[in-house]
């Protein structure tokens, strides 16, 4: 019983490699028309701009910086949120009550002020949120959320291999930065992330998929020499035979 189960995991990890080896691109890196052949097959298949990608609206031009006064005041504003939260040790409470008292403040000075210097008392301007913004708010998160849930749903419930793995992998990845930071500073982190990298990655975007394809060619090199070196030459023993006798 131990060996047929050694087997069946031999067999499971040579097609699950086998799956993962099938699945990356093969490309001739040394090809003179190598950078040609980029303009025509960019990182995983990818045919459509950076812009496309992220939709080709407004979300697609702060990200990529189509306005640099927009997307810089973002960008400082989601640093100065995360510089006094985790930095200045401020809490969120705090900081909504001292805003709190400081309008009040304004207001109450206004209105005094006013009616002692006019002798007549000006309306001070209220602060009212429209009910329309929590709704839109609320939408749009929810939203997100389900598209994220949908993604891993079907990632889980179809038959693309490579795309469970860099799901699951991406999942790890998130739960192991999650343990060395604070949830605030993960945020930051993935807000910075899509305020850069993506720009970086359209302005030399030939140098990276380059660079990409490189590693996956290496490392679809060294999976054929491990298995010409050693998974070849494991021996796989007649299941179908042990079973009958």
């Amino acid at each position: 019983m131990p060996e047929h189960k050694d087997h069946k995991a031999e067999d499971i990890l040579n097609n699950i490699l086998g799956t993962i080896a099938d699945t990356v691109p093969k490309r001739n890196f040394f090809d003179e028309g190598s950078s040609a052949s980029t303009q025509m097959n960019r990182l995983f298949g990818r045919q459509k701009s950076v812009h496309k990608v992220f939709g080709g609206g407004q979300t697609a031009d702060v990200l990529l910086w189509r306005n640099k006064k927009i997307s810089s005041s973002v960008l400082i504003g989601a640093t100065a949120v995360w510089v006094l939260f985790e930095w200045l040790n401020y809490h969120f409470l705090t900081l909504v009550c001292f805003a709190l008292a400081v309008g009040m403040l304004i207001q109450f000075v206004w209105s005094n002020a006013s009616g002692m210097l006019s002798r007549s008392s000006s309306e001070v301007p209220r602060v009212v949120l429209p009910e329309d913004l929590f709704i839109n708010v609320a939408v749009a998160i929810g939203d997100q959320i389900n598209q994220f849930l949908g993604y891993i749903q079907d990632a889980a419930c179809g038959r693309n291999l490579k795309r469970f793995l860099v799901v699951v992998a991406g999942l790890l990845a998130a739960a192991v930065i999650g343990s060395w930071c604070n949830f605030l500073t993960v945020l930051y982190i993935g807000f910075v992330s899509a305020h850069t990298l993506p720009v970086l990655y359209e302005r030399y975007e030939d140098q990276v998929d380059d660079f990409l394809y490189n590693l996956l060619g290496q490392a679809q090199n060294q999976y054929r020499k491990l298995d010409e070196s050693v998974l070849s030459k494991i021996p796989k023993g007649n299941l179908k035979g042990k079973k009958a006798e």
